[in-house]
């Protein structure tokens, strides 16, 4: 069995040397794919659904080898890596679509906080109540996905002391959201919230999981994984997602994983002692990454964000390759072993390269990367 997935990527545009330049506009009306972020130093492009990682590898790939040719078509411009403006322009909004008035909102409410990159993951789930379950599940363990993604530990020319500064300063919105127990409370809820004014439209529910459909909150297809950071190796995404998508094939064939049933933490309110846990989980993981010590919302034990995802990664072995997908899930492996990109970057801080050094340089092996994995294995896609 294997479950549809795709996913939503946020890149900023910029020059060799790490700076980044806002060019949404000029991108979203020459090619097709493309859509603009209220600010214009980002742009997304979407994958769609596809069972296959061999097939979404490729879709990974080749918008981004054609941003790449426009962009060398507008001047001397490529993709950045990273998850936050690194070396500095967080003083200002560029907007993106000065006439679009979700985005007065957001530049007014959030300023540039929100004006950052990453990767959203979507795994297709069409019965709502199995849906919901999967989203109590995912929110739980988001930050071990976080620690796995993270690459934003600078911001402004400077070190922050996060792995992901992203994650660390994104306004989640509501400032309350429960765990949802049914379908049912998820359409309570959201009612409540956009009556309130809290939620401007459906799709201003700004946390680390949430359902998604065609029309939130009533119709539902599938779960989206908001917390990564850009992840610039596609091998490496690959990777968090099929641990993502083997972990909730576990749980479809066993139900009872449901933290609502499965967790023996002594709490009169089992859902928010949960979100608490949580809440604090994603903070040491902002911060430490693989190096977080975190609170298991099972048993309440103490647990190394590393040591969580390697006992994960143990349990889902089996049904990865039952799946025919355990050769996309190994390079989690990697991860552990060399750390995430944050880590990276920061041990070349330590040895003495500057922040600029290091984001130059992540920008080509970023290129070259992509590169090779075109000719290796997308080659008939891309041409």
């Amino acid at each position: 069995m294997l479950l549809s997935k795709g996913f939503e990527v946020e890149m900023y545009t910029g020059t060799p040397q790490g700076d980044v330049i806002g060019l949404s506009d000029k991108i979203v009306a020459g090619l097709d794919g493309f859509v603009r972020e209220p600010d214009s130093r980002n742009v997304e492009y979407t994958t769609p659904p596809l069972w296959k990682y061999e097939d979404l590898l490729c879709a990974l790939l080749r918008p981004r080898l054609q941003l790449r040719e426009f962009l060398q078509k507008l001047g001397n411009y490529t993709l950045i890596p990273g998850s936050t403006l690194a070396l500095g322009g967080s003083d200002r909004f560029f907007r993106s679509d000065p006439s679009n008035p979700y985005h007065d909102y957001i530049e007014q409410t959030y300023g540039t906080k929100v004006v950052t990159a990453s990767v959203h993951i979507n795994i297709g789930i069409k019965d709502p109540e199995t849906l919901l379950r999967a989203c109590r599940l995912v929110r739980v363990e988001a930050p071990l996905y976080l620690a796995l993604s993270a690459a934003s530990p600078f911001l402004d020319g400077k070190a922050t002391g996060y792995h992901s500064t992203r994650w660390g300063l994104f306004p989640q919105t509501p400032t309350h959201v429960p765990l949802f127990e049914s379908h049912a409370h998820h359409i309570r809820w959201v009612e409540e919230q956009l009556a309130a004014g809290t939620m401007q439209n459906v799709r201003h529910l700004w946390v680390s999981v949430r359902p998604n459909g065609d029309r939130r909150p009533y119709d539902l297809n599938r779960l989206e994984l908001r917390i990564c950071d850009l992840v610039s190796d596609p091998i490496s995404l690959l990777a968090i997602a099929t641990l993502l998508e083997a972990r909730l094939l576990q749980l479809i064939a066993d139900p009872s994983l449901d933290p609502l049933e499965n967790s023996t933490l002594p709490a009169t309110n089992l859902p928010e002692e949960l979100l608490a846990i949580t809440t604090a989980n994603e903070t040491a993981a902002a911060h430490y990454g693989l190096n977080a010590q975190l609170t298991h919302w099972q048993d309440g034990r103490s647990i190394l964000a590393r040591d969580w995802i390697a006992e994960i990664y143990q349990d889902v072995w089996a049904i990865a390759k039952q799946s025919g997908f355990n050769c996309f899930l190994s390079p989690v492996q990697k991860i552990l072993r060399e750390g995430n990109e944050a880590q990276q970057w920061l041990q070349l801080h330590s040895c003495g390269f500057d922040i600029r050094q290091i984001v130059t340089q992540a920008s080509l092996a970023m290129r070259e990367r992509e590169r090779e994995l075109e000719s290796e294995l997308c080659s008939p896609v891309a041409a």
